[in-house]
């Protein structure tokens, strides 16, 4: 079991490694009581900005962990470590960089994206 986001989005949020709070990273802040995000089109441009900039961020190593994840379903983060030389800080950057384009996705298409998180 991990925690979990649901609404117009859902999906797991990496174990160890992301934050239940990683969607506050583009834009929205949480309603502590559901630990619910809203995102519309008012957030639409610091969406991508984010997304823009974690890419930046991960740079080359993008490639390498979207090639590793394209053969396996599950991941060990020493291995990754070991293997890619990727630190913490890359892993986190890659699941939020996952969960960003879900947000921009359901902007896009619907307008808005809203979804509540389990709180760690």
């Amino acid at each position: 079991m991990g925690r979990t986001y649901t609404g117009d989005i859902e999906g797991k949020f990496a174990f160890g490694i992301q934050d239940s709070l990683s969607p506050q990273r583009f834009g929205a802040e949480p309603t502590f009581s559901t630990a619910s995000f809203y995102f519309d089109e008012d957030n639409f441009d610091e969406i991508k900005k984010e997304i823009k900039k974690i890419k930046k961020q991960l740079g080359k190593k993008l490639k390498l962990i979207n090639d590793y994840f394209k053969k396996n379903d599950f991941f060990n983060d020493d291995e990754l470590k070991e293997k890619f030389g990727l630190d913490q800080k890359d892993l986190e950057n890659y699941f939020d960089l996952e969960l960003g384009e879900k947000i921009l996705k359901c902007v896009k298409e619907t307008g808005q994206c809203a979804f509540d998180a389990e709180i760690e």
